[in-house]
C-alpha cells in the first residue's frame, strides 16, 4: 500500500472517531489513529503521519463547506442519513478536490474508491464515485486549480 493511501486511510479512521466520540480535538484523534496500537505502524514515517494529520485538521477547519458540498452533490441524501464511513470517505476526498490543488481530482476520487473498498463494501463504491464525480466537476468548472479530471 502507498504511503498517500496509508495516510488517508489514518485520516478516515480519525474522522470516523471524532464523529462516534468525544475526542475535544482532531489533533488528539489524529494521533491515536496514527498509532493503532501500542507502537507507531512501520509504514508510518513523518511525512506520511504528517499528510494525514493535515487532512484531518484540514477537513475539520472546512468541515461546513464540505459537508455543504457533498450534500448539494448527494441528491435526496442528507448527510445524517449516510453510512459514518461513507460520509468520512466524501469528506476526506472532497477536502482534497476542493482544497488541496497538488493532487488530480481523478487521484483523489481512484483512492476513495479503493478506500471504499477496503472499509465498507462494492455497492458503496457507486454512491462514492457519483457524488464524487460531481464535486470535482464543479471545482474544475470553477476554476479550482489542479484538480483537472
Amino acid at each position: 500500500m502507498g504511503r498517500r493511501r496509508l495516510a488517508r486511510e489514518s485520516a478516515l479512521q480519525a474522522l470516523y472517531l471524532l464523529d462516534v466520540s468525544s475526542y475535544p480535538s482532531s489533533e488528539e484523534a489524529a494521533m491515536l489513529s496514527l498509532r493503532r496500537g501500542k507502537k507507531p505502524q512501520p509504514e508510518m514515517d513523518e511525512e506520511t503521519a504528517a499528510f494525514s494529520t493535515a487532512i484531518v485538521a484540514g477537513t475539520r477547519a472546512n468541515q461546513k463547506e464540505i459537508d455543504a458540498a457533498i450534500e448539494a452533490a448527494a441528491q435526496n441524501w442528507r448527510l445524517e442519513r449516510m453510512a459514518l464511513v461513507e460520509r468520512n470517505i466524501l469528506r476526506v476526498a472532497v477536502y482534497e478536490i476542493l482544497f488541496s490543488p497538488d493532487t488530480p481530482s481523478k487521484a483523489v476520487i481512484d483512492e476513495a474508491i479503493e478506500i471504499t473498498r477496503k472499509f465498507s463494501s462494492e455497492e458503496s463504491t457507486k454512491f462514492i464515485n457519483g457524488i464524487l464525480d460531481k464535486i470535482a466537476r464543479g471545482a474544475k468548472s470553477n476554476g479550482s486549480p489542479g484538480n483537472s479530471l
